[in-house]
């Protein structure tokens, strides 16, 4: 026979709703009697029925994660476990679960999100991205469902959303304008998928240097592509196909930066003798490679974190107006940068 929460009221001597309030975490009982009623649920082994009673309240305690593509692709990037842990550590602190995409395609994607919120087998949403034209964050706007956006909104004056991201026109700007400094001046951008606001933003940023400095963008050092291992690599030789090859790389990953690295020493191109190579994210990678990438620490666990705080106020204050937080970034100088010297490519 299962146990109770009268059998649990009855061993520790109080009504039963004093044990539903302390399931409940309720402010109003005291940590003494907190503390007798768990003891008693911890003696008759018993585990409240968490399902039952969110259907009771019309709240699955559950937030959606939502991916920007394949489980499989997205997780090749140390960027999605960390922003992940940094949503984990806020949803657990009060209580809440975590539901995982799993769509292969943009189409199941979307049907799936549909699905969280007509089934309400979720709270609220976080996107992990930001993508130009997203149907999925304007189905979720118009549905008025709680949702958080890491990253810009692309139609952000559209849509009055709540989100969490990092000033990336400053930083991608930053970083041009050292490279600038070290006395480059044929620096290339290698950037991510040009569907997400984030590639736009950095590029926008390179560009904005390079025209403070009176230096002309040259269409052929822009390059796109995945932010993968392979996406680097690919990268590097369009790059070093070119008559007139770059001194200086601006890489938009980490992850692609260590295919960059490998390409290059393939081809015996020594980081940073003979070209200097900057990145974003700074993930455990970026300090493991050989030379050390010089990268922008863009904070990743709090963007996950505070991502959740402002998604988990939402679903508590429907109400509560939509805010913007901006997570610093940091220039992390290791060893992939260094001045223009003579074994530089002429």
């Amino acid at each position: 026979m299962s146990v109770t929460i009268k059998d649990v009221a009855k061993v520790a001597n109080v009504a039963p709703s004093t044990v539903s309030r302390v399931i409940a975490n309720s402010p109003r009982i005291s940590e003494r009697t907190k503390e007798k009623v768990r003891q008693a649920m911890k003696e008759l082994d018993y585990h409240p029925n968490y399902n039952a009673r969110n259907l009771a309240n019309k709240s699955t305690k559950t937030i959606g994660l939502i991916m920007p593509n394949s489980v499989n692709k997205t997780f090749q990037n140390p960027f999605f476990p960390e922003v992940i842990r940094g949503i984990s550590t806020k949803a657990h602190q009060l209580d809440y679960g975590l539901y995982l995409s799993t769509g292969q395609s943009d189409e199941e994607i979307f049907e799936e999100v549909q699905d969280m919120v007509l089934g309400r087998r979720v709270d609220g949403i976080i996107l992990l991205y930001s993508k130009v034209n997203d149907k999925l964050m304007s189905y979720l706007y118009h549905e008025k469902f709680p949702f958080t956006v890491i990253g810009r909104p692309y139609d952000q004056e559209k849509l009055d959303v709540t989100y969490v991201n990092n000033d990336n026109f400053k930083a991608a700007k930053t970083v041009t304008e050292y490279l600038l400094l070290l006395g480059h001046e044929r620096i290339a951008f290698i950037g991510g998928n040009l569907e997400t606001v984030v590639t736009l933003d950095h590029m926008e940023g390179y560009k904005k240097a390079l025209m403070n400095a009176d230096i002309g963008v040259k269409d052929d050092y822009v390059v796109f592509h995945e932010e993968l291992q392979e996406g680097g690599q690919e990268a590097v030789i369009d790059l070093m196909s070119l008559s007139d090859r770059p001194t200086a790389l601006i890489v938009a990953d980490d992850i692609m930066t260590f295919g960059v690295m490998r390409m290059l020493s393939e081809m015996d191109v020594k980081v940073p003798e003979d070209i200097s190579i900057i990145s974003f994210n700074n993930v455990l990678i970026s300090e493991l490679s050989s030379p050390p990438m010089t990268t922008v620490d863009i904070n990743i666990y709090s963007l996950g974190f505070e991502a959740a705080n402002c998604l988990i106020d939402q679903i508590n204050h429907p109400d509560i107006k939509t805010k913007q937080v901006i997570i610093p970034h940091k220039l992390i100088k290791r060893q992939t940068c260094q001045k223009i010297s003579n074994r530089s490519f002429n």
